[in-house]
């Protein structure tokens, strides 16, 4: 047996051979989550090779254990793959998503790639391939590996994880963090190290991969730098212990005193440190020192010393000024732990004298503005961690601290939108499907206190929740009042679609549901009684329209620009470009037998449909462009390829088929099929459940009320009785009861305005320590709703198997009425709560969620 580092590159290319999964082994099953922490560690490196910094260590991704294949012969080797199929699999679907991004742009490279990587150029059938999966997932690889394909299936692990690295490709491409591909690709080959064991005929390679995967209790990377420090502190150890480390200890748990560690490395100038690097970066800085007990005590006590700094991050309440400490505090909520690196600077140089308390406490004003303008201009959030964690490296030496940072965080790259384009997204962007919903709020919350009203509202105690003046679910009054205003001859319901979710047309309020959606002369009473200065001003308009929102966002814009500073002038931006990176990013992200409309996909933009037409039919290489279609489901008259393609690919129609879309006897796309612009916003959001602002976050629907409140279940069904029938709320009742007997338990939210209830298995305390299957909600005027939360069980075990998830697809689909599309696997369908009301459905539903609580009680099993 033979053991030793290698990487992919040199493990995959050069003569013929191939790599072969055994038949016994069990088929590819990556999820998203295991996707994702290799995409970022293929980030991390590809950001190495962009600084040009070789000496950093490659990033180890596991080991290979190979075995001589029974077919092998000396022209052509052949090795069994017993352990690392699916890094082997994995990295190889990558490279296939790569060559496929680059293929009309670079048709060389693609080729090269095909040929180093995936392919045995000289061979012929099962031989062509360099790696051979197992055969339940051969015809699906090596359908990728001829790609690039279209109309694959939606059901494979294969096809999943390939359509996941195109999406992150046209990520990659963001102006916001920009990543060369080739880069990436570079990164793939020769920056992830693997160690492969080879064994020799009669090895038992069974037993090693039996001791290379019999792992115990990992040590943190804090576990292990203390232990080095103590180690080398021979003769000053118990001095140091108990002065210095003992405090530090009992001020900050274990994990918070890992994240200060590296925080001091960072500050110390070692921008690319990632934490799960720590230990092996601080023994190698002091090694490379020739560090001693002076040495490290020296560090040790400048850890205590900047605890106190950290605790102010993670409590600011103890922090003594109150400008300071008001701004750390809206740092704090707005969950910006990103920021930590600038934040620890600051009061870093603050105690040393470099800046004063109002300096400080402008300099944090730039960082919350960084953070507020980026967000409701919806700039992607990916490259944050980046830019803090080069703050106290770049920090310009020529200037004061605040003014400094003011001018790094203004510099090109770093998109600090400006006051034009904050007063452009204000008017246009869907302000609510971004950020979270603590994030929107917070929003909020700044802009009411900027009206400094004499009897501020105290937001702390108050129970706020975001309200759409004008509602999601509009009834006719509200829709024949936006006819009148609708031109050019866009629809009442696309003109709502534009501008429901807007900042002009949000506002808080503490009040109850029952006139939520109802006509605004029936709102205007209960908003002029509010303690919020804003809601007054919305109450004394006349009438609540496009006029009325537009004018309204005007003036939240002009608080916005005085509130939150703006970059320094003169940086060059590509706001435009943001916009249409966002426009592909989803566009890629749409899932199999999906489709979208230009209205849809111009709503989710904050951008007009005729201009989402022109930049389709003008840019080359849109992933999907065909699947945008006109709001009846068919292909625009303007439509047209925008590259050459492969012969018969001009018929969008066999495309669409080919995706999985259905056709009506119309000949329109199914409608069922079609995704909203919710839906759109649903495709780039987190796993988070914050569709319910002003959730509660225990999610506890247990808590006491106060004397003669009534309780968030009698909220709940006090909202279904008023808009559904009392079939339906008797069989929702009887829902419960059965899920209770399952051992489940309700949880409901907190909302006012939109409240909801969640059927739950696992720990009470919130979804995030359990699962659940649906979401129920009244209607709100438009009949209840149960929302199939397959978004957020693809992160939950046993619901990482997608095939699970379509298992639960199938038998909803069972039920009378119910008629899921298998392209919304990835998103939050809903089921008419009527529905449950009929016998046959009610059984059904009830021996569905014991099936989905047995898959949950089993998960530990297997």
């Amino acid at each position: 047996m033979q053991a030793k580092e290698t990487l992919f590159a040199d493990l995959m290319q050069g003569r013929a051979q191939q790599f072969q999964v055994p038949l016994y082994q069990r088929t590819y099953s990556w999820t998203e989550k295991h996707l994702k922490q290799l995409w970022n560690d293929i980030l991390e490196q590809a950001l190495l090779l962009e600084s040009g910094d070789r000496s950093a260590s490659t990033h180890f991704l596991g080991s290979v254990v190979l075995a001589p294949s029974p077919q092998n012969d000396a022209t052509f080797p052949r090795w069994l793959v017993v352990d690392g199929q699916q890094r082997l699999t994995t990295l190889s679907l990558a490279l296939a998503a790569i060559r496929d991004h680059v293929a009309d742009t670079a048709p060389v490279e693609a080729q090269r790639i095909d040929e180093q990587y995936l392919i045995n150029k000289w061979k012929s059938g099962a031989d062509r391939l360099r790696l051979l999966p197992t055969q339940a997932d051969r015809a699906q690889f090596a359908a990728h590996v001829r790609g690039p394909l279209t109309g694959q299936g939606p059901g494979s692990g294969i096809a999943t994880a390939y359509a996941f690295f195109r999406r992150k490709l046209v990520e990659a491409d963001d102006p916001a963090a920009p990543q060369d591909v080739f880069r990436i690709e570079q990164a793939i080959t020769s920056r992830l190290a693997l160690v492969a064991v080879t064994a020799e005929r009669g090895d038992n390679v069974h037993r090693i991969f039996e001791s290379l995967n019999n792992t115990g209790l990992k040590l943190s990377q804090a576990d292990l730098l203390r232990n080095y420090l103590f180690m080398r502190l021979r003769t000053r150890g118990e001095h140091v212990y108990e002065t210095y480390w003992l405090p530090l200890q009992d001020s900050l748990g274990n994990d918070e005193l890992e994240q200060l560690m590296w925080l001091q490395l960072v500050l110390d100038g070692d921008d690319r440190v990632r934490r799960q690097d720590l230990y092996a970066a601080q023994q190698r800085r002091f090694e490379d020192a020739g560090a001693g007990e002076e040495e490290i005590e020296r560090y040790i006590r400048e850890l205590h010393r900047r605890s106190a700094h950290f605790r102010r991050l993670l409590h600011p309440g103890e922090e003594p000024d109150p400008a300071v400490r008001a701004a750390l505090s809206r740092l704090e909520a707005w969950q910006a732990a990103v920021t930590h690196p600038a934040l620890m600077l600051l009061l870093d140089r603050r105690e040393r004298g470099e800046l004063d308390a109002s300096e400080t406490a402008r300099a944090l004003s730039y960082v919350e503005s960084f953070l507020v303008r980026r967000m409701i201009c919806r700039v992607p959030t990916n490259n944050l961690n980046r830019i803090f964690q080069a703050v106290p490296a770049q920090l310009p030496l020529d200037v004061p601290v605040t003014e400094g940072l003011h001018r790094l965080l203004s510099s090109e790259n770093r998109f600090w939108p400006d006051d034009a384009e904050l007063r452009e997204k204000i008017r246009t962007a869907p302000f609510y499907q971004y950020g979270r919903w603590q994030q929107r709020k917070l929003v909020l919350q700044r802009l009411e206190e900027s009206y400094e009203h004499p009897e501020p509202v105290d937001f702390a105690s108050a129970q706020l929740t975001i309200e759409h003046v004008m509602p999601q679910s509009p009834g006719d009054a509200w829709l024949s009042a936006l006819g009148e205003e609708a031109t050019g001859g866009e629809a009442p319901e696309e003109l709502h679609a534009r501008f429901q979710h807007t900042l002009g047309n949000l506002t808080l309020t503490g009040v109850n549901a029952e006139l939520s959606n109802h006509p605004f002369d029936r709102k205007q009473d209960l908003l002029r009684g509010s303690h919020l200065e804003m809601n007054r001003r919305i109450a004394a308009t006349e009438r609540w329209g496009v006029r009325e929102i537009l004018a309204r966002a005007d003036e939240l814009a002009d608080r916005a620009i005085a509130l939150w500073p703006a970059p320094l002038r003169g940086v060059g931006r590509a706001e435009r470009s943001r916009d249409w990176q966002l426009a592909h990013q989803v566009l890629a992200a749409l899932p199999h037998g999906t489709w979208t409309s230009y209205g849809d996909l111009a709503a989710f933009l904050g951008s007009g449909a005729q201009a989402v037409g022109n930049h389709l039919a003008n840019t080359p290489g849109v992933v999907n462009a065909y699947r945008v279609l006109t709001s009846d489901g068919r292909v625009s008259d303007g439509f047209r390829w925008t590259a050459p393609q492969e012969p018969g690919s001009d018929d969008v129609r066999s495309r669409l088929a080919g995706d999985g879309v259905r056709f009506t006897a119309t000949g329109a796309a199914d409608p069922a099929q079609r995704l909203t612009a919710d839906d759109l916003a649903a495709l780039l959001a987190g796993t988070d459940d914050d569709r319910t602002d002003g959730e509660d976050p225990a999610w506890d629907g247990t808590a006491a009320q106060p004397p003669g409140e009534e309780t968030r279940a009698q909220r709940f069904f006090r909202q279904l009785a008023a808009d559904d029938s009392p079939g339906t709320v008797e069989a929702v009742r009887a829902l419960f009861t059965h899920w209770e007997e399952l051992g489940g338990w309700i949880g409901h939210g907190a909302g006012h305005v939109t409240t909801s209830a969640y059927l739950m298995l696992g720990e009470a305390g919130g979804p995030g320590r359990g699962i659940w299957p649906m979401t129920l909600y009244p209607g709100a005027g438009r009949g209840g709703t149960a929302e199939v939360v397959f978004q957020y069980m693809a992160v939950r075990e046993p619901f990482t198997d997608r095939a699970l998830r379509a298992g639960l697809l199938t038998r909803l689909n069972a039920l009378e009425g119910v008629d899921i599309p298998e392209g919304k696997l990835e998103l939050r369908p809903n089921i008419r709560l009527s529905l449950v009301a009929q016998e046959g459905n009610r059984k059904l539903l009830a021996e569905t969620l014991t099936w989905f609580r047995d898959r949950w009680v089993a998960r530990g099993a297997s």
